[in-house]
């Protein structure tokens, strides 16, 4: 959750596409690989030593006993004794500013990303990836983030004040080939409500905050929510967004397990996902108790360097608060996390990946270990990432399995990462829809992740804004 962000976040990374070594193209490292006497970790059932994955055409055609393995004389082959295969982690919710930083979400094992705040050039590089142009994570994207004036907006929302503003934001997203609609905390009855109709005719999904409705004086110590949190319950979300957001519209922030257990029975009992992002908080946190030091920590050359510094604002802010002042809350958020999982809702992993706080990739992994922390096991917070995330998206036994049918996205370990998630912290192989990059090809991607280009900056973020009918001076962002 971008918590503190009171700014326009759009600078976008910009560098050389993220390749394999020596390679003019993505389509160099790909070929028909066999994966032999490898460790296969299922979240859900356990490991199986000895195995052997067959991939052909970026698909598993095989896994399974070495015996029954098919025949592959051209294959590269792999050995994977001492490994473990898992499959590729999915973060989904990211704010990707730009192609470089794809290179570290691979380089971390994520092989699917959701961009949570959608502008014309992710539609593009989401083409290019597929088409094997650029090397990177699978890019599913929303539309621009629809709210509307109150205290959460950002220049970046585009803003909707009645139902005819709604339907237009939602066909003209549709039309321009978003797949899912990204809604936020301030959006209006009227607007939400039309917005909702239109989605539903056009067969486009809805997720992000639930939206609250105008933030009157008073709400909510004194006065309920305009939009109450149960309304939204049952609108069809693909996932609600943040445990912190559910702590403030389902429990005014109050921080009350009891109450929590029973808006956690409620959000069960509709079906709809959950993506905690705990992270984003807990970094808030850590942004207090480290100052410099954790802003500047490693990995921080991989955030957009221009949104770091309109960021400069929320940074200082935080810096210079007492950590001791959101401890309970950080560690409340977790415990309402637990309660959500053990009352039935599904979890999926997200980050909050590209807000100046969270560095990407890295900031999954952290996510994971908060979940431990929040007394989920390895295996349960793999499944978030993994399986979870393939039935959200209506893809079980194409995605975050390694089956035969399986998109060939596989990470390799040198140890079992459903016994030690530390385990993830540095993938020795990765594999994205059958492409081959071992340790070394993923360093060149993480400083090619470093690398930033802020004229394309600019020209993204003129074309996003004129694109959602708000269109910006580029003098403004050259200054």
């Amino acid at each position: 959750m971008a918590t503190g962000i009171r700014s326009v976040c759009l600078a976008i990374l910009a560098s050389s596409a993220c390749l394999f070594p020596g390679s003019t193209s993505a389509r160099d490292n790909i070929g028909p690989l066999l994966i032999e006497n490898v460790s296969v970790v299922d979240p859900s059932k356990g490991t199986s030593p000895a195995q052997t994955i067959a991939i052909r055409g970026g698909e598993i055609v095989y896994a399974g006993p070495a015996g029954t393995a098919p025949r592959m004389p051209h294959a590269r082959r792999i050995d994977g004794k001492a490994l473990f295969a898992l499959p590729g982690l999915a973060d989904m919710h990211v704010h990707i500013w730009d192609e470089a930083e794809l290179g570290a979400y691979l380089a971390h094992g994520v092989t699917t990303v959701r961009n949570m705040s959608g502008m014309p050039f992710h539609l593009r590089l989401a083409k290019r990836i597929e088409a094997d142009e650029v090397s990177g994570p699978r890019l599913l994207t929303t539309g621009p983030i629809l709210n509307s004036p109150g205290p959460n907006e950002q220049i970046n929302h585009q803003m909707l004040m009645d139902a005819a503003s709604a339907r237009a934001a939602v066909k003209a997203h549709h039309a321009a080939g978003y797949e899912r609609l990204k809604v936020y905390s301030n959006l209006r009855r009227e607007p939400y409500e039309a917005l909702l109709d239109e989605a539903k005719t056009l067969g486009i999904a809805i997720t992000g905050h639930t939206p609250e409705g105008e933030r009157l004086e008073g709400i909510p110590t004194e006065q309920p929510f305009v939009i109450a949190f149960d309304e939204i319950l049952d609108d069809g979300f693909e996932t609600i967004e943040h445990s912190e957001s559910i702590l403030w519209h389902g429990l005014s922030d109050k921080l009350d397990e009891t109450a929590a257990r029973v808006v956690a029975s409620r959000i069960a009992n509709t079906g709809v996902p959950v993506t905690p992002t705990l992270v984003a908080h807990h970094n808030l946190v850590r942004m207090a108790a480290g100052k410099e030091v954790f802003a500047t920590r490693q990995g921080t050359d991989w955030l957009n360097p221009v949104t770091q510094a309109t960021e400069q604002g929320a940074i200082a802010f935080w810096q210079g608060q007492d950590p001791a002042d959101h401890e309970d809350k950080d560690r409340f958020i977790g415990r309402l996390t637990r309660i959500m999982a053990d009352e039935g809702v599904l979890l999926v992993s997200g980050s909050d990946a590209g807000i100046f706080s969270n560095v990407p990739g890295r900031s999954l992994l952290k996510e994971l270990d908060l979940l431990e922390r929040a007394g989920f096991s390895p295996r349960e917070a793999l499944l978030s990432s993994t399986a979870n995330v393939a039935q959200v998206l209506g893809e079980k036994g194409k995605s975050g399995c390694l089956e035969a049918g399986c998109i060939a996205d596989i990470a390799l370990y040198r140890c079992d990462p459903s016994e030690d998630l530390s385990c993830l912290d540095r993938p020795a192989v990765v594999i994205r829809k059958g492409h081959y990059y071992n340790r070394p090809a993923l360093d060149v991607l993480l400083q090619r992740a470093s690398e930033h280009d802020t004229a394309r900056t600019i020209d993204n973020i003129v074309e996003g804004m004129a694109a959602q009918g708000t269109p910006i001076d580029p003098a403004l962002l050259a200054q």
